[in-house]
């Protein structure tokens, strides 16, 4: 009976030794595998896409391939646009650029609620914010009042 319990050990042992040399091989063979196709890294992106995604130049290799995916199909419309286009786009890519992790994480939320929204609805919430845009810059509504003057020394 002894000799059994350590026959059976030692297959047990051996499967488990196995099955963690395997777990090495996949893992080393993941790490060691090239980029996904259609996630190229920064330095592999040609000068036009490279131009077109300027603003995330810093961000470019933390991106995942999805990620990657959506923004290369941009540079990929950014020469049909106008240069009030480009600029826009330009100027968009910097804010998303500058933001953190969590506020992205957000932007992609309030996205995904605006999306299931009512087609009433999201007239309405894009009449908001078209009237809210027009407002002066300086004074936003809703936006606390500024010192005055004579608050200031």
């Amino acid at each position: 009976m002894a000799q059994e319990t350590v026959r059976r050990l030692s297959r047990g042992a051996c499967s488990a030794l196995l099955a963690a040399a395997l777990l090495c091989c996949a893992a080393l063979a993941g790490a060691a595998a090239p980029p996904a196709k259609g996630a190229p890294s920064w330095a592999e992106l040609n000068p036009p896409q490279r131009e077109a995604l300027a603003p995330l130049a810093g961000e470019w290799d933390k991106l995942d391939a999805e990620q990657k995916k959506e923004w290369l199909g941009v540079a990929k419309r950014y020469p049909t646009m106008t240069p009030t286009g480009k600029k826009r786009v330009q100027t968009r890519m910097s804010k998303w650029a500058a933001l953190t992790p969590q506020q992205r994480e957000q932007a992609r939320e309030n996205y995904r609620k605006l999306h299931k929204e009512s087609p009433r609805k999201k007239k309405d919430l894009s009449k908001q914010w078209s009237e809210y845009q027009s407002l002066h810059p300086q004074e936003p509504q809703g936006a606390p009042p500024g010192p005055k003057a004579k608050d200031q020394k």
